[in-house]
């Protein structure tokens, strides 16, 4: 499904805040948001936050309610119970003041088969009270030409693959310009030229000034596209908040190098430190260690406060005469927080 419509004049969120944004800069905001089918509770008081400006990751395995979640989001759906902010107003009661300044993905692109990508982009352009007609034809070949079809303009939509209708859809998205784009897996089905094309296009747009909301369960996407993530499991939201912070948030790791692995490993111990993992390396035997329970990674430490700086460990392993021939920290990777959070894996639990 792909819902875009024409843009009005840019309006003042209902709390003052100015365009686009509603409490405290907050592009779409939500409170308490719910969906039951029957006794089935498809989405459960999802608290969202998605900053203006931002392009926000909205991670999750498959089912675990996150096109549910943006179907409220655009009054494509009712809520059972919560509340829903888009650019500053209330949905679905300011439904007709909102769309106008949204763009919309969802669910994959439907289009007329036997007419060609830019007929398809004309009809749906002409469906929208907003749109101008002046400036159609202008406006459909940019958008064709920004996604990459305008060699196949003129083409039967039936004719073109998965990956050109997912791109045919982000242009019918961006008939007009945005504040908000919503695109729900907007990769889904394109080759790695396709992925790359559609990563610049949210970047260009996130640069323009709009706010770009990515639905995806691809880690490696979101991680390369977007400043701030939430992360969905069996329709409650598990976690959310800038990207560094997400990733910071799983457990950091020290990984050594050093010949001297027996006396090294007794060093880390009195510092705290727990080995999870130990291998020959190409100089030496490859130690990683974890912080203990009450003890974190940080630099410099604080004393008393259960922390151990990485320059303390290095000093230390060196004063017991461990050769250290490579020493760094890692972080868990986003792919680790979403694992920890939601399993093993994107089966949703049952």
């Amino acid at each position: 499904m792909t819902a875009a419509v024409g843009r009005t004049a840019t309006g003042t969120g209902a709390t003052g805040t100015g365009p686009g944004q509603g409490t405290a800069g907050l592009t779409i905001e939500t409170q308490g948001l719910t969906k039951r089918f029957g006794h089935q509770v498809a989405v459960d008081g999802v608290d969202l936050a998605v900053p203006h400006g931002s392009v926000f990751g909205f991670l999750g395995p498959n089912g675990s309610g996150k096109t549910t979640t943006i179907r409220m989001m655009l009054g494509l759906a009712a809520a059972s119970a919560g509340t829903v902010s888009v650019l500053g107003l209330e949905m679905p009661n300011r439904l007709q003041e909102v769309l106008p300044r949204v763009g919309a993905l969802v669910e994959g692109p439907a289009f007329y088969p036997f007419l060609s990508g830019a007929a398809n982009l004309h009809r749906l352009d002409a469906a929208s009270r907003h749109a101008r007609p002046a400036t159609r034809r202008t406006r459909v070949g940019e958008a064709l030409e920004r996604v990459g079809l305008s060699h196949a303009a003129g083409k039967r939509v039936h004719a073109y693959s998965l990956g050109m209708k997912q791109r045919l859809g982000i242009a019918n998205a961006l008939l007009s310009p945005r504040e908000l784009l919503v695109l729900d897996e907007p990769t889904n089905g394109l080759d790695p030229q396709g992925t790359r094309e559609v990563r610049n296009l949210v970047r260009s747009l996130a640069a323009d000034g709009a706010t770009v909301f990515v639905s995806s369960h691809l880690l490696a996407e979101v991680e390369q596209i977007c400043t701030h993530a939430a992360i969905m499991s069996t329709g409650r939201l598990v976690a959310q908040g800038p990207l560094s912070e997400l990733r910071q948030a799983g457990e950091a790791r020290i990984r050594l190098l050093t010949p001297d692995a027996g006396t090294a490993l007794g060093v880390l111990a009195r510092l705290g430190m727990t080995p999870v993992a130990g291998s020959p390396g190409s100089d030496g035997q490859v130690v990683t260690a974890t912080a203990a329970e009450g003890r974190s990674l940080a630099g410099p430490a604080a004393a008393g406060d259960g922390a151990v700086a990485p320059e303390e460990i290095v000093a230390c392993l060196v004063d017991a005469g461990v050769r250290v021939r490579g020493f760094s920290v890692e972080r868990g990777s986003l792919e680790d927080r979403f694992v920890a959070l939601t399993g093993e894996g994107f089966d949703v639990a049952q």
